[in-house]
């Protein structure tokens, strides 16, 4: 039985975060070591310079991050092929094949689009490859017929887009050449960690992350910085658990889970100090990510070898998206030298 095949990846604009890592990373391993998954990894530096054309210094230095990043949590390039979008020449010819079976009109009205073209304030001075960039992702995703993409919620309008495109390459040039893919959605309380400030939403921008890489240091200052119930006082008075991002953080990442209930009853009866908490998650993180840390010094002290393995990596998807992107050309009629 042929495996399935995954494509996931992130932009390479920065250090990943835990919230990347709990929302997406440690679910990548978990598949990728299940035998039963062909795992391609993308490192979307074009896309990152869909907003960030007039920096592409940034984007050059954070593809080593994100890299490191990927190997420390796990991913095994024996067993993934981690690559580098820009490096796949076929993924831009066959971007151009789908703009011309989308409109202007549909990708205005595509919610994840809209959504982040109004947190990034662009207002009239949208570049056309932002615009454009699920019309770019369904060429990713195709290059590689891959059937399943894990992706978070806020993703399937996008998942949903490429899926259009390919009912409709396939019915205008009368082929099945193109997979429509699934989302493969992380399972409950895999989500989206809050930030640090309380925030919904953890970011490079707010300042509100604690990262892959951050040492040991770094890390107790963050979590000693962390939003709990501002009306938690003194160590006497009664918290609140509901929207304390302290126990938000171990509702995911403490194993013991009776120690954890344990802990909320304490402190909404109150006797149990922020501080006291604090120090526990501390404990808890510690333990989560000094391994990951420990892999990422020792992949960092041989940037040669992580650079190698995107080569390797970028070579073989290479291969296959050349394939694809023959059969595509074959399906609309440009093979006019092949007969």
């Amino acid at each position: 039985m042929a495996k399935e095949i995954l494509l996931t990846g992130d932009r390479p604009t920065g250090k990943l975060h835990i919230g990347h890592y709990i929302g997406s990373l440690k679910n990548r391993v978990k598949l990728q070591n299940s035998g039963q998954y062909d795992s391609y990894i993308m490192i979307a530096d074009t896309q990152a310079l869909t907003d960030n054309a007039r920096n592409p210094e940034k984007i050059r230095q954070s593809l080593i991050e994100v890299a490191l990043d990927y190997l420390a949590v796990g991913i095994d390039p024996e067993k993934a092929t981690i690559f580098v979008q820009s490096q796949i020449p076929a993924l831009f010819e066959l971007t151009a094949y789908y703009m011309d079976l989308v409109t202007v009109a549909r990708l205005e009205r595509n919610p994840t689009v809209k959504t982040e073209i109004k947190q990034k304030d662009f207002k009239d001075s949208i570049p056309i490859g932002f615009l454009n960039y699920p019309v770019s992702q369904a060429a990713d995703i195709t290059a590689f017929k891959a059937t399943l993409i894990p992706v978070g919620d806020d993703q399937e309008p996008m998942l949903e887009q490429t899926r259009e495109i390919v009912r409709t390459f396939n019915r205008v040039y009368q082929s099945n050449v193109l997979v429509e893919p699934k989302g493969y959605f992380a399972p409950a309380g895999s989500g989206r960690l809050p930030g640090l400030d309380g925030n919904a939403k953890m970011s490079k921008s707010l300042g509100n992350a604690i990262y892959l890489a951050d040492d040991a240091k770094t890390v107790t200052q963050k979590v000693m910085s962390m939003y709990t119930d501002p009306k938690h006082i003194h160590v006497s008075d009664p918290g609140q658990v509901a929207g304390n991002t302290v126990f938000t953080y171990l509702d995911i990442f403490a194993p013991d889970k009776a120690k954890v209930a344990e802990l909320k009853a304490q402190y909404q009866a109150g006797g149990l100090g922020d501080v006291q908490l604090k120090r526990y998650l501390n404990e808890v993180l510690e333990a989560e990510l000094a391994p990951i840390r420990e892999r990422r010094e020792r992949y960092a002290k041989h940037p040669d070898e992580v650079y190698e393995i995107l080569q390797a990596g970028s070579a073989r998807a290479n291969r296959v998206a050349a394939k694809t992107l023959a059969e595509v050309r074959d399906a609309i009629g440009l093979n006019y030298f092949n007969n």
